[in-house]
């Protein structure tokens, strides 16, 4: 074998601990797979003394992060201390620019500044991997740059975020309501206890800007993404999809239109038959749709010590190697602005759910907004009152334009009728 790997690790919380672990326990194989060893010979982090359930005597502690960049004997840098900027992004910025490669399972990083750090990465012929920031264990990223890299992508879609899984998926089984399962997913150690990341769809926007980039060669364009969360679902909806033969996925969605990008992370209404519809509590799944493939299906945990470090681990091995390959699916600076298609233009079926007062004519005044927004209404549902008093009206739409959808709820805007603001999702489709 040849000489050792040499890496340093920033960041020693539930994933570094992991890769170390991963690296001790499987260090024999893993040699025999990337063709030499790989040894670990620096370690940052902000306590020292804290208890990781870790042996780090054997590695050099290096206090200031940013030193590791410089370190002479180190020749890739492991980062996994998060945060689009600050640290993590300088340690990116310096590793490479000492000519070092680097491994990151920093989603925000990559969605925020990939391109940045793509360019620099080939200008000095050394590698930038993140398997680990998309989809957790789920080797996606390899899937699409190299296993279909022989196809046209027409859309990546997928469920990208556990926590809003989990929530979903056990309102769907209990009939519960949000608040109460978000908290039970605190309690549980699902859900941080500033849940808005998840639950408000940044983090599934996040990946899916990485995605989008590496599908259909656009530069990354994470502002380009369109973003609502899962807040404002109700048990009832989950009920009124159910009766409907739908179940209600958080996904995140992106396409080329016309020549430009559509990105969306948003509630779906998704079809029983659809594989996404059975993926449940917090499993990530990753729908990309090749012209000569087909649909390819990547589906696991999306998150946790163990998955995040086989990733971080496999993406070290292919440095090992030497097997670097261009940072997205081809190379950084033929990779072209894809500009933002307007989501307006798009036709599709919607779910619309009002809560209303309960009094005459609240119906008529809805359908009538509907009516002059050229919407047509396929389906219509009222419910008994709730405890406050209220109903709720549910519909589902006939084929529209997303933008007459939206003009018809403007007409609505400023109705005394209704309680809160209408929720919206659409109907998964394969034109989607």
């Amino acid at each position: 074998m040849t000489a050792p790997l040499r890496i340093a690790l920033a960041g020693l919380g539930t994933v570094g601990s992991g890769v170390i672990r991963l690296i001790n326990e499987n260090g024999a194989m893993i040699a025999q797979r990337a063709g030499r060893p790989i040894s670990i010979v620096a370690v940052s982090a902000r306590d020292r003394n804290r208890d990781r359930g870790v042996d780090l005597s054997p590695y050099k502690w290096v206090d200031d992060m940013d030193a590791l960049a410089a370190e002479p004997d180190v020749d890739c840098v492991v980062e996994m201390v998060g945060g689009s900027d600050g640290p993590a992004l300088t340690l990116a910025r310096n590793s490479l620019s000492h000519g070092k490669s680097f491994v990151t399972a920093n989603k925000a990083m990559i969605a925020h500044h990939g391109m940045e750090l793509a360019l620099l990465a080939e200008s000095k012929g050394i590698s930038l991997k993140y398997e680990a920031a998309v989809a957790g264990g789920i080797p996606v990223i390899k899937g699409i740059r190299d296993g279909a890299s022989a196809n046209r992508i027409e859309r990546v879609y997928g469920i990208l975020n556990g926590t809003s899984n989990y929530i979903l998926t056990t309102m769907e089984k209990h009939g519960s309501d949000f608040d109460s399962v978000l908290k039970d997913a605190q309690n549980l150690g699902y859900a941080e206890a500033d849940p808005g990341f998840d639950i408000d769809g940044v983090d599934a926007a996040h990946k899916l800007a990485i995605l989008a980039a590496l599908s259909f060669g656009t530069e990354v364009d994470f502002d380009g993404v369109e973003v609502a969360g899962i807040r404002g679902i109700m048990s009832a909806d989950i009920g009124q999809a159910k009766a409907l033969g739908y179940r209600i996925r958080l996904l995140g969605m992106a396409r080329m239109d016309g020549g430009k990008l559509f990105q969306r992370v948003n509630a779906y209404l998704v079809p029983e038959s659809h594989p996404l519809a059975h993926i449940e509590g917090s499993t990530n799944a990753v729908v990309a749709e090749g012209n000569y493939s087909g649909r390819l299906m990547f589906q696991g945990a999306g998150a946790g010590d163990g998955p995040t470090a086989s990733a971080v681990v496999a993406d070290i091995i292919d440095i090992a190697r030497n097997d670097g390959g261009t940072v997205f699916s081809m190379p950084a600076d033929k990779m072209v602005k894809g500009g933002r298609a307007e989501s307006g233009n798009r036709t599709g079926r919607s779910y619309i759910r009002f809560v209303v007062a309960d009094k005459p004519g609240v119906l008529a005044e809805i359908t009538a907004a509907m009516r002059d927004a050229q919407v047509s209404i396929e389906s219509m549902i009222q419910t008994e009152k709730t405890n406050e008093g209220s109903v709720l009206i549910s519909m589902v739409t006939h084929e529209s334009l997303e933008r007459d959808v939206t003009q018809g709820l403007e007409k609505l805007a400023n109705s005394s009728s209704l309680q809160g603001d209408p929720v919206v999702m659409h109907l998964l489709s394969d034109e989607d």
